[in-house]
Order: structure tokens, then C-alpha cells, then sequence
């Protein structure tokens, strides 16, 4: 199965989506990676999907990632005694750590490292911030505020605290216990929600040892301050719109979406867009002008995914949802303008033998016109460095490690196959050369570049280019 793209799609997965057969739907509609959300799911459930995942995987023979995205420190208020109550502008109304049910002067705040990280002038933002709360004064057991937006407030709705870094790691217990499982069940990807500091990340590399990729959920002011430290840390970004929108003035979330794709790129590292890409076709079997204009404007930019969330979960049209999406990038990827923002943005190479080969082999099959860069990768690292040089020709990511082409299958551009590694050159250029002759990217008397390495099976060795043609039977030629 060949896609006709190179931005990949992330489909979360859900109560309209958790069959067998909508999930192999989902996935010939163009679904490349499925995210299970964590806040939703129990560990009996995230083994049931992760091997439904796996039997379609099988079924059609092409390596598909699975991204588990961790809760996260959700934090909410308490409940009400008579049910919602209306906040007035200009109205005092306390958060404290009373567990007793509230009212329109007061409400549990079951979060004590919030109220102790609390000062005055701090904003708190409820209910995805339709109610904002200004701190006038504050101590370890309350905090005393302002209403500055009002609106009704019912219970355990949301809590942002876009002005605090809670002194709090971004794992909970209950993060910890779905890691374990998560890694248990060998998902390729693990999400980490509300990041604020790069110790968040160092924490969850210590458990993960490798066995998965770790991905930075951009959705904090805090996290944007120290993006450089955190993308040092991390596997992969994710633009979280919604929660940053949350958090920081929604006017703002277009340039940090910028901001983080770019980056992410000059990093080599896949960056994720996310929320609310085709929010309306949770009801709706077609979407709105402006929601396509969204999902162009991130593939335009040069995204390695596209996400949809509550769209595949729990919408009435998942599968027209991802149908959608694949068109729209398609649709981009062959406009002319596309390639021209794509070139403008390309980074220079790091000044390594194993990139300045990555760059080289762009290069040379641009200008001879190839028809595919095949690269041989154990750990990723070169599929990476193809995929950042974000070719005009095919790229083919041959793997013999299968949880690394399920890993790369997040990457811009990477048509990942499971193959053993050469055992020599001729080997290495036969394979190449029946590998994209059997998927569809080479015809005999066509010319493709391979990266390799040599000593061959040797992870992180890249430094070895050759142009092959691709014989009459498929193999490789003179």
C-alpha cells in the first residue's frame, strides 16, 4: 500500500472507531498512526486496540505506529452543592482546599501544589477558559481572586494556570501506571501532556530506556519558553492547539505553530499538528472552508503529521474524516507553490558525515531526476535525516528492526519496509532495487540513490552512497 502523500496522518482512536474493521478502514482510508488517548482508556482497552492495530497491520503488510498520549496533571475544581453557579464580573470567589461541596462564593480547588504556587496577579482560567479568575490574594490553603470573565462554573471543569509552573513533575500516578502498560504493549510512541520543563521529559526517558519514542505535547507557556531544552530531550514535538489556545491568547497559537514546525525540522525531529484540524465533521460528513485551509496551511508549512482527535474517536464520520484529510494534503503537496516553501525552509546539514550524505543524496536524485532515495536504517537516525532534507522523489526507509519502521511511519515522506539488513554491497543494491520495483517507486530502466553503511548492520554508520538501476526483472542492473 503506497500513499500518494507525504504528510502523514494521525487518527485517534475511539467509541466510533475501536472495531477491527473500522480501524483497517481507518487505515486504507489513510490513516499511518493511531493514538490512543490515555485520559480515555484502560489498560485492558489499550491492550485489546494495540492488538486489533497489530492484526490489520499484518493484514496489509505495511509497519503502522501507535501513540500512546498520556492524561497528564488534570487539574479541576471540586463539585457544587446545588449544582452550576453563575460568576459575576467583578465578584469575589475563592478556591480553597475545603473538600466541601461550594457555591457562587467559593469552590475545592483538590490541587494543594496549585494554591502553595499561587500569587497575586495570577490568572486562573476555567472551563477551556471561558471564565477567568484574577488571584488578589493567596496562601497554601486558598487563593482569593476577581472574577474577571464570568459565566457558569459546574462541577470538576478545568483548571489553567497560564501564569504558574506548578512544582509537580508532568507525570501522575496515574501517568506512571499507563507508561507501563503502554511499554508493555509495545506502542511505538508516548505522548507527555502538559510539559513544563525539560525534567518532565528526562523523567519518562528514564522509564522508556528506548523502547519508545518520546513526544513533547506543546501546550504551556512554560514549555514555549523553553522550547530549545525541550526539543534537546524529546523524540518528536506536538503542536497542542487546544490547550495553548487555552493558556496563551488564542491570536498567538498560528506563529507558535510556526514556531515549533520550524524548529522541529531544523532538529530533524517529527512535529505533529493537532486540534480541532476538522472539528465540525464530528456531526458533519464534509468540513468547513476555513477547517481545509487549516490542514493546508500545516501541510504547507512542512508537518510531519496532521491529527485528528474527537473527528476519528467519537465523531459520526471517522472514516470521511481521514478520507478528508488525505485529500486536502494530496491537493497541497501538488501545487506548485508547495515545493517552493518546502525548499525556501530546508536547514543545512550538521556538519556529520551521515547528514552531509542525506543532503548529498537529495541533491543528486533531484538533479538526475531518480526515482526514489532508498535508505538503509537500524535505529531511525538516517530515516530521520532523509525525511528532514524533505526530498522532491520518494524516500523508502528499509529497516530490519520492525519497531523502528513503526516508529518512522510518523516521519514526512518515509515509506517504511521491514527488510533484513544487506550482507553485502551487491546485496544491498539488489534489495534496494526489488524493494522499490515490488512497492511501485521504481520501473526497470529507472535509477535510484542508496544510503547505507558500511560495515553493514552496523546502527549510526551511514557513509556510503550509490546510484543503481533497476534491471528488467525488478533487480539491480548494471
Amino acid at each position: 500500500m503506497r500513499r500518494n502523500r507525504r504528510v502523514k496522518i494521525l487518527a485517534t482512536l475511539g467509541p466510533s472507531s475501536s472495531d477491527p474493521e473500522t480501524i483497517e478502514k481507518l487505515h486504507r482510508a489513510g490513516a499511518d498512526v493511531f493514538r490512543i488517548n490515555m485520559s480515555h482508556t484502560d489498560h485492558a482497552l489499550l491492550n485489546t486496540l494495540v492488538e486489533r492495530i497489530r492484526a490489520v497491520e499484518a493484514s496489509v503488510g505495511r509497519p503502522i505506529g501507535i501513540l500512546a498520549d498520556l492524561q497528564g496533571p488534570k487539574l479541576r475544581v471540586g463539585t457544587f452543592a446545588d449544582g452550576p453557579v453563575m460568576l459575576e464580573k467583578g465578584a469575589r470567589f475563592v478556591l480553597d482546599s475545603d473538600p466541601a461541596p461550594g457555591d457562587v462564593t467559593r469552590v475545592h480547588l483538590p490541587h494543594r501544589e496549585i494554591l502553595q504556587a499561587l500569587k497575586p496577579g495570577h490568572r486562573l482560567l476555567l472551563d477551556d477558559g471561558k471564565i477567568r479568575l484574577l488571584v488578589r490574594e493567596a496562601s497554601e490553603t486558598s487563593a482569593d481572586c476577581v472574577v474577571d470573565v464570568g459565566g457558569k462554573l459546574s462541577n470538576k471543569k478545568g483548571v489553567s494556570v497560564p501564569d504558574t509552573e506548578i512544582p509537580v513533575g508532568a507525570l501522575t500516578n496515574k501517568d506512571r501506571k499507563d507508561l507501563d502498560a503502554a511499554l508493555a504493549a509495545n506502542v511505538d510512541w508516548i505522548a507527555l501532556s502538559f510539559i513544563q520543563r525539560p525534567d518532565d521529559l528526562a523523567d519518562v526517558r528514564k522509564v522508556t530506556r528506548g523502547r519508545a519514542g518520546v513526544m513533547a505535547k506543546i501546550e504551556k507557556p512554560q514549555a514555549i519558553e523553553r522550547l530549545p531544552e525541550i526539543l534537546e530531550l524529546s523524540d518528536a514535538l506536538m503542536v497542542a492547539r487546544g490547550d495553548l489556545g487555552v493558556e496563551m491568547p488564542l491570536e498567538r497559537v498560528p506563529g507558535l505553530q510556526k514556531q515549533i514546525t520550524r524548529a522541529a525540522r531544523r532538529a530533524g525531529k517529527p512535529v505533529v499538528v493537532a486540534t480541532q484540524m476538522l472539528e465540525s465533521m464530528i456531526n458533519a460528513p464534509v468540513p468547513t472552508r476555513a477547517e481545509v485551509s487549516d490542514v493546508a496551511t500545516a501541510v504547507y508549512e512542512g508537518a510531519d503529521a496532521v491529527m485528528l482527535s474527537a473527528e476519528s474517536a467519537a465523531g459520526d464520520y471517522p472514516v470521511e474524516a481521514v478520507e478528508t484529510m488525505d485529500r486536502i494534503a494530496q491537493e497541497v503537496e501538488q501545487d506548485p507553490n508547495y515545493r517552493m516553501i518546502i525548499h525556501a525552509q530546508r536547514p543545512e546539514p550538521e556538519p556529520t558525515g551521515a547528514d552531509a550524505i542525506s543532503a548529498a543524496a537529495r541533491q543528486i536524485a533531484e538533479t538526475l531526476s531518480l526515482a526514489a532515495v532508498v535508505c538503509y536504517t537500524s535505529s531511525g537516525a538516517t530515516g530521520l535525516r532523509a525525511s528532514r532534507e524533505r526530498p522532491s522523489v520518494p524516500v523508502i526507509a528499509l529497516s530490519p528492526v520492525v519497531s523502528t519502521a513503526r516508529r518512522l511511519s510518523l516521519a514526512w515522506g518515509l515509506h517504511c519496509v521491514v527488510s533484513d539488513d544487506a550482507k553485502s554491497e551487491d546485496d544491498m543494491v539488489d534489495r534496494a532495487c526489488r524493494i522499490s520495483f515490488s512497492e511501485s517507486f521504481a520501473k526497470p530502466g529507472q535509477r535510484i540513490i542508496i544510503t547505507a553503511g558500511v560495515p553493514f548492520g552496523t546502527p549510526g554508520s551511514t557513509n556510503m552512497l550509490r546510484i543503481a538501476f533497476v534491471g528488467s526483472d525488478g533487480r539491480g542492473g548494471i
